[in-house]
């Protein structure tokens, strides 16, 4: 079989990598002798996922028929290919293997000279989950549906007791034989329940932040009316007409009422009345036109009601109306039945249920941390990724053949404007640029007002930042994060075709993200290996 695949083959690189892991984590959890078949060897097992996960054959029936069709799939299993579901059972009991398997081969990299960290590009990524967004619903849905099923449960107990008796099943053994039956509660039912206990919390946290964010909305204005400097954005709820008002009281109170500043702000207070009056007024004869067509669109539906009613033939009594949960205009926390882990997800694209993929990339793309959040927005995540890949960083030092070498330790770390805060830019830990804004603007800005020298005594971390990256020296370096990260996540969408995930719940996902990240980093460094490049 040696001879059927040319020397420089992707699968004899898996191969030899895969011989070099430590796959006690593996090999642990299989009986040695005793009766029963013997299990397939997890070395070859594992192989085959890697494989597949890096050519974009996730599936594990895609996987089995590989294994049958495929030279570098039979190769692998030496020509005894495994069952479709024994290996989605292997990928499945394995899920906490995945991480450290990850770092092993990682670690097998650097000792090739690979994972070169001086650059270092972190960014997220959208994949959808194993779940339909139209399972994705609010809180009253899932009540109602646990109400519903919890009635037609009690409905049909009662009718069985009526029907076999109290206490019996109907399909109990004969006297003096003895029988075990026990019905366990349905996994829909749990995962309804999971959702709905999910969703108070939320909705009490909620409530909550609502309340939080009105308290500062108050306050503001309070301060602006007592003519007091305030800081930073108005918060969110503020009333723009209102703000304006008290921005003008405060003024007169200030500097009195014929002050040009009083003057300046009493007409910009009502420029501000009337634009809302004009819009409120629009928002008003936009809303009588919605209701006219909803009322034209109702008074038809219930004509088309009435006339399948009458159409119907032994059908009686008025058709309950579906309580779906997808009606109207959803501004409530929601939860999906299928993966309640999942979370819907904003992309260029629309909505999709799914999950944030966090990657950080290395400039010679290899993927050197990886984590799965729920949260939308990037901005929490950038400090938990700097550690990780801090912690990388460390790992790897020892197994380097030069651990001293610049590009052995973190240099720069790169993140777009979706990682911009104050307190990211002036956490602990290596050098990074963060964008302050779009990149066309930030090269904009570079290009036709560039700075040079230290920023201003008193700048903020965010102008701070904005300075450095004006700059011709901040401005090149963090062109580079585009070519660092984005060729990973397109490598990973588009070869690994990992556009969503084959397992469902976060813990799992984020195992198979791992997954992903080790069959990307072999695929990589079996490019490097037959196809070197020169070191940047």
């Amino acid at each position: 079989m040696v001879e059927w695949l040319p020397v420089d083959h992707q699968v004899w690189l898996v191969l030899d990598v895969v011989d070099q892991l430590d796959l006690a984590v593996l090999t642990g959890w299989y009986a040695r002798g005793g009766v029963g078949r013997r299990a397939y060897d997890p070395a070859m097992m594992l192989a085959l996922l890697v494989y597949g996960y890096a050519n974009g054959v996730r599936s594990s029936r895609a996987i089995e028929r590989a294994c049958h069709s495929d030279v570098a799939f039979r190769v692998i299993c030496a020509q005894d290919p495994p069952d479709h579901t024994q290996i989605a059972r292997f990928r499945k009991r394995h899920l906490e293997a995945f991480s450290d398997l990850f770092t092993q081969v990682l670690i097998v990299c650097a000792r090739a000279g690979y994972v070169r960290l001086g650059i270092v590009a972190i960014d997220g990524t959208k994949v959808a989950a194993n779940a339909s967004i139209d399972a994705t619903h609010e809180r009253d849905w899932f009540a109602g549906k646990v109400a519903a099923m919890t009635d037609e449960a009690a409905a049909c107990d009662a009718a069985e007791d009526a029907l076999f008796g109290a206490g019996r099943r109907g399909d109990e053994p004969p006297d003096g034989m003895s029988g075990r039956g026990a019905a366990g509660r349905a996994e829909r039912a749990a995962r309804l329940r999971q959702c709905l206990d999910e969703l108070a919390v939320e909705h009490a946290t909620q409530a909550e932040h609502t309340r939080v964010q009105a308290q500062h909305a108050t306050d503001y204005l309070a301060q602006a009316r007592a003519g007091q400097p305030r800081r930073g954005r108005p918060p969110r709820g503020v009333d723009p007409v209102a703000l304006a008002q008290a921005i003008a009281e405060g003024h007169a109170a200030k500097y009195g009422p014929e002050h040009r500043y009083t003057r300046r702000a009493a007409k910009a207070a009502t420029t501000k009345a009337e634009t809302a009056a004009t819009e409120a007024e629009t928002a008003t004869t936009k809303a009588e036109t919605a209701t006219t067509k909803a009322e034209t669109a109702a008074t038809e539906a219930e004509t088309a009601t009435t006339e399948a009613e009458t159409a119907a033939t032994g059908q009686r009594g008025t058709p309950a109306a579906a309580a779906d949960g997808k009606a109207g205009h959803k501004t409530g926390p929601r939860r999906n039945s299928t993966d309640p882990d999942s979370r819907l997800m904003p992309t260029r694209k629309g909505f999709i249920q799914g999950y944030n993929a966090q990657l950080a990339g290395s400039q010679d793309h290899f993927v050197v941390a990886a984590d799965l959040v729920q949260d939308t927005g990037d901005v929490a995540q950038l400090q938990p990724m700097m550690a990780k890949t801090s912690h990388t960083a460390d790992t790897l030092r020892p197994h380097r053949p030069d651990p001293d070498a610049d590009h052995a330790t973190i240099g720069t770390a790169l993140a777009d404007n979706g990682y911009c805060s104050d307190a990211n830019l002036t956490a602990d830990g290596p050098d990074r640029l963060i964008a302050t804004g779009k990149t066309h603007d930030l090269t904009t800005a570079a290009t036709t007002h560039p700075a040079s020298g230290p920023p201003p005594e008193h700048a903020t971390a965010t102008q701070r930042m904005h300075h450095r990256l004006r700059t011709p020296e901040g401005a090149a370096l963090y062109k580079k994060r585009g070519a660092t990260i984005e060729p990973i996540n397109g490598t990973l969408k588009d070869r690994g075709n990992f556009r969503h995930f084959l397992l469902r719940g976060l813990q799992a996902c984020r195992a198979e993200l791992h997954l992903a990240a080790t069959a990307h980093n072999l695929r990589r460094l079996h490019n490097l290996l037959h196809n070197p490049q020169p070191a940047t």
